[in-house]
């Protein structure tokens, strides 16, 4: 099953906007990192934290970011202790209908996370957004007692998710972008709507989630950020874990999704312009609730850096730079996941192309599987920072 092009890159995406070089030309990643070097996954450790990736699905032998991918394969085991799936366990890819589960691709990467050992993650049980609702249940009769068939819904899929998979998993995305961004409100869907609110949907999916998982760490994922224009966002988030607080919910964390943007450059540090200071209060905000942090989804967009290669990784490299100082300030944070370690399958490159329409250097390796400095930069801060 094949979704559309997303704001989170979904199935088909990844390798658009690069081409398709083979791998068998490059240098395979062993070879560019050598052995007895920190790798990402050492250099968390050593502070008590863990360092991880998305990984997609995908057939023997393709070129794509998946596990089925032996140079990427590598990369993961060299790199990451804990990965998330990508798009595999969405809606749209494992609910093809009201009565129906598809767990064959997401099978296959827990399979192979358990082979290899690997941790897991889960993302997600419900991306509440009307966009991202598969089409039959944008389009369900809820009958006479909606909320009672609303309910049915999110609770048989919860349970079914977790009753297949919680031995394996320990962190889950229960809920993922609830909070319209340009308003800062609840967004509004056919099960909300069913269920008499939002707030009462979400309770539920939380509730749910506890009672068949309750030793697992529930998150509330959204990707509220530090750049200007994301105060309306910030603020609603906010007003949604005070009210998860006040009423009881069992959630455990914040999903930072950490999507960091440069789509303009400030004129004295030649990075892309953040509120430090905003961000930092709103983290103290969130953890003084009592709440964890995860980095669930990082990557940086390069957009409004020049096209030199050299002077984009290094405006790339000061900007996760600056943004993990503040993050890794916080005991709270204990596992980051990239979206994807090389640029070479970034959702990006399709979803927000350069408009000189040269790849985006936005993870931790470039296209050809080399080490970026952003790699480095992470590596160097991880280690520097307080052990958890």
């Amino acid at each position: 099953m094949t979704m559309p092009i997303s704001r989170r890159g979904l199935i088909g995406a990844a390798s658009a906007g690069i081409g398709a070089a083979a791998l068998a030309g490059c240098a395979g990643p062993m070879a560019l990192a050598p052995a007895g070097l920190p790798t990402l996954k050492s250099a968390a450790a050593s502070r008590g934290r863990r360092f991880g990736s998305a990984v997609a699905w995908g057939p023997a032998g393709s070129d794509t970011g998946s596990f089925a991918n032996p140079a990427y394969a590598a990369l993961l085991e060299r790199d990451a202790a804990i990965l998330v799936s990508e798009n595999e366990m969405k809606w749209q890819a494992i609910r093809p209908g009201p009565e129906a589960f598809a767990f064959d691709r997401f099978d296959a990467i827990i399979a192979f996370a358990a082979h290899r050992g690997f941790a897991m993650r889960g993302h997600t049980l419900l991306w509440h957004r009307p966009k991202w609702f598969p089409e039959w249940l944008n389009a369900h009769d809820f009958g006479a007692r909606p909320a009672t068939e609303a309910a049915r819904l999110l609770t048989t899929h919860i349970d079914t998710m977790i009753g297949r998979y919680g031995a394996q998993i320990k962190s889950w995305d229960v809920v993922n972008e609830a909070v319209d961004p340009d308003t800062g409100a609840l967004v509004d869907t056919v099960l909300s709507r069913a269920m008499g609110g939002p707030e009462a949907l979400l309770d539920l999916a939380f509730r749910t989630a506890r009672a068949a998982a309750p030793d697992a760490e529930l998150v509330y994922n959204d990707y509220m950020s530090w750049e200007p224009g994301n105060e309306k966002h910030r603020a609603g988030v906010l007003r949604l874990l005070e009210g998860f607080l006040a009423r009881g919910v069992p959630v455990d964390a914040l999903g930072v999704q950490s999507h960091i943007e440069m789509k303009t450059l400030n004129p004295v540090t030649g990075i892309g312009p953040y509120q430090g200071t905003e961000w930092q209060r709103f983290l103290q905000r969130v953890t003084g609730m009592g709440y964890r942090l995860v980095v669930t989804e990082f990557d940086v967009r390069d957009n409004a850096q020049p096209g030199s290669l050299a002077r984009r990784d290094r405006g790339v490299a000061d900007y996760t730079r600056a943004y993990f100082e503040t993050m890794l300030a916080f005991p709270q944070l204990r596992d980051i996941l990239a979206w994807g370690l090389t640029s070479r399958y970034s959702w990006l490159q399709s979803f927000d192309p350069r408009a000189d329409g040269l790849p985006q250097r936005c993870c931790p390796y470039d296209g050809d599987f080399r080490p970026l400095p952003m790699r480095a930069a992470l590596i160097d801060l991880l280690q520097q920072a307080d052990a958890i």
